[in-house]
């Protein structure tokens, strides 16, 4: 999950790694470090903790690099080692001769540190990166070249891995590689940029070039070279990206999340257009594979996806199930790919990952995909590893996404699996057509209801700041909002560090209600539909045992005022349509307890955006 940059050109490379670091800090931000070519030898600077540690650090050398046009960057989220200086990349070989910056995970480290230990290799460090490093090192004193060192090096090595090598010997190039990893390679005039994700490089050039697992890059600042794990040279694929810079803006809002919640109607604005036409026309999904006798010949359908993406594969099923009548089950990707891959050519699997490259997700969809089965991948990033394995695909066209706590990726999600329940049931008439056409023309006004709940945030934040400091905190809800639930208890849990969990309402009576007390806020989900009144009747149950009740609703009754000291109104809409509207205030209320609090909204602690590793 940590974030590399590169850079070869005629630029001072400081400033530019620097600012590619900083859009790479959603990645991780246990510590930075930069390696720059000085002209003489390679200068490794690092510091612990956030990027604006190593910025005091470069400050005070900045003599000593002031020309240097050279060099790579990382920030670190720890997995080998503590988070300190000494495990911080870049890392070295023992000569300090060759340099390495890397994202992903070493599995046969150890086995190849005892090996580079025989051979003299000393480690400094507690990090898995440190073996490569000399691994390289070992290969280049035999080849007395960066490109087959690496080469050879990276064919012993299990696991994944994106590099950026840097070697004193050879002060015009920069190789980087990957595997299971994600990286690009930017392209400008006589310069060349490597980076993790495409924010880093944005700012500097919109051509980019995606590396392909076990593909290795050569760069000069004049030349790029491709090449395969053989050494076979390959054609590069440079293409357009379509990001614009002011997506790395703040546009004045005081936090990325703030500006990324409000930042939803149009959002789901954007995903319509050209799928949802009208309420009378079919669904048009061009990028999904799926016709009548595809449906008709499936079992199942297996949504795998982890985190806020498993939120909102829970809602998926939901409606999948009741808009077109086939069975879905929803597991979490790290559980799918260590057991037995239960799936066949009649299964439809739908991967969902806002970055694309989450590790489990992806292996688990390059499993199912071994058995035949047709993958669906639901992305942020049409541009990604899993997007290229996808044998259908739903872009959710929610722009870059900075803050590392997930809110327009969710409501987008959630969007794209209602257009595909709805272009299923279209195909296998498998819903009433009036009930149908009734969701899709309110669908279409989802967009001004979320910007009424924009407009009226005041008792939100009344709220937020009321419960601020409780250490606990219950949500509960009853079908297709129970995953709401557990979507906004994460939110809170991310940003703010309270204990908050998400319950099945009918479930408080079996265990949790133990926890209930005066000291206890539970925040009931309660849309007007088929489960309402059970709800109203759990939340009757909590308040007996004085839990302090918050209700989120869009019902006028009024005995819920005697029930509930805080009612959070939302506007009225079909009970399907009910999680778009009911996660926007828990996304509000977990921002403004966090904010409250001084918490670090958009980089909360131990998270990173993108989990590219297991």
């Amino acid at each position: 999950m940590c974030g590399i940059v590169g850079y070869i050109g005629d630029k001072p490379v400081a400033d530019i790694l620097l600012n590619g670091l900083s859009q790479l800090e959603y990645r991780g931000y246990d510590s930075a470090g930069v390696a720059v070519q000085t002209g003489t030898k390679i200068n490794v600077y690092k510091a612990e903790g956030k990027l604006e540690n190593l910025s005091s650090v470069l400050m005070q050398h900045k003599g000593e690099f002031a020309q240097s046009t050279l060099g790579i960057g990382h920030i670190r989220w720890a997995t080998h080692g503590a988070p300190n200086v000494i495990n911080a990349h870049p890392h070295t070989c023992n000569c300090g001769n060759l340099v390495i910056v890397h994202n992903g995970i070493i599995e046969n480290y150890k086995e190849l540190k005892e090996e580079l230990e025989k051979n003299g290799a000393k480690f400094k460090s507690q990090t898995d990166t440190e073996a490569v490093a000399h691994l390289i090192a070992y290969q280049y004193e035999k080849t007395k070249d960066l490109t087959e060192a690496v080469r050879i090096a990276t064919s012993k090595v299990d696991g994944a891995y994106a590099l950026c090598i840097m070697h004193n010997d050879e002060k015009d190039k920069l190789i980087a590689t990957k595997r299971n990893a994600p990286l690009l390679v930017g392209v400008g005039e006589n310069e060349y940029f490597v980076a993790s994700d495409v924010p880093a490089i944005i700012p500097y050039t919109k051509r980019a070039m995606y590396l392909n697992d076990n593909q290795i890059v050569t760069l000069t600042r004049t030349n790029m070279t491709l090449i395969d794990k053989d050494g076979n040279e390959l054609p590069q694929k440079v293409e357009v990206l379509p990001w614009e810079p002011v997506a790395l803006s703040k546009m004045g809002y005081k936090h990325f999340m703030l500006k990324e919640i409000h930042e939803q109607p149009d959002i789901i604005r954007n995903i319509l257009v050209g799928k949802l036409r009208s309420a009378e026309t079919p669904i048009e999904l061009d990028e999904v594979k799926l016709n009548k006798d595809t449906l008709k010949n499936l079992n199942r359908i297996q949504i795998i996806a982890c985190g806020t993406s498993l939120h909102a594969a829970m809602i998926g099923k939901y409606i999948i199930e009741d808009f077109c009548g086939i069975a879905v089950d929803v597991e979490a990707s790290s559980e799918y790919i260590y057991r037995k891959t239960v799936t066949d050519e009649h299964t439809l699997v739908i991967g969902v990952s806002q970055s694309g490259e989450t590790a489990d997700t992806l292996t688990a969809i390059k499993q199912a995909k071994a058995k035949g089965s047709h993958i669906l991948i639901i992305t942020n990033r049409p541009d990604s590893a899993m997007a290229r394995e996808a044998d259908s695909l739903i872009p959710v066209n929610a722009g870059i996404e900075v803050s590392v706590a997930a809110t327009k990726s969710y409501i987008a999600q959630l969007v794209s699996f209602y257009l595909l329940a709805f272009y299923m049931a279209e195909i296998k008439n498998s819903m009433n057509s009036a009930e149908l056409q009734a969701l899709k023309s309110e669908m279409m006004l989802v967009p001004q209801k979320i910007e009424q709940i924009l407009s009226h945030k005041e008792t939100i934040q009344k709220c937020a700041q009321h419960y601020a400091n409780t250490k606990d905190f219950i949500y509960v809800a009853r079908g297709i909002n129970y995953p709401t639930a557990l979507e906004g208890a994460l939110k809170l849990k991310e940003i703010s560090y309270i204990n908050a969990t998400g319950y099945p309402a009918g479930e408080l009576k079996h265990g949790p209600i133990a926890m209930l007390d005066d000291s206890m806020p539970v925040l009931s989900i309660l849309m007007k539909g088929s489960v309402y009144e059970k709800i109203l009747s759990n939340s009757e149950e909590a308040k007996a045992r004085n839990a302090r009740m918050i209700a989120l609703t869009n019902s006028k009754d009024e005995k819920l005022k005697d029930l509930f000291e805080f009612i959070i109104e939302v506007p009225e809409i079909q009970e399907y349509l009910s999680p778009l509207i009911a996660m926007i205030p828990l996304q509000l209320i977990a921002y403004y307890i966090a904010e409250y609090l001084g918490k670090d909204v958009d980089q909360p602690r131990n998270l990173a955006k993108s989990v590219t590793v297991e």
